[in-house]
């Protein structure tokens, strides 16, 4: 799944341990999120999106991942 999360993270001037740190996950977590080896339970999305201020459909681009689930994007 892409997620947001990389741009937000940097755009907070956060590391991935201290994210990691911040919503209860390893930063093993963060990098698989980060890579998308790893899709982020719907509570840990809830969580990141608070801390950046953000919607959880905005950080996990969970439209433009419907399209490519549905064939329809890139």
């Amino acid at each position: 799944m892409k997620t947001k999360v990389r741009e937000y993270r940097n755009a907070a001037g956060m590391t991935q341990q201290e994210l990691a740190r911040l919503v209860g996950v390893s930063s093993r977590t963060i990098i698989s999120i980060e890579r998308e080896q790893y899709s982020p339970s719907l509570m840990l999305a809830y969580r990141m999106a608070r801390l950046f201020g953000v919607s959880v459909e905005d950080l996990c681009q969970l439209e433009e991942n419907r399209l490519i689930e549905d064939g329809e994007g890139k």
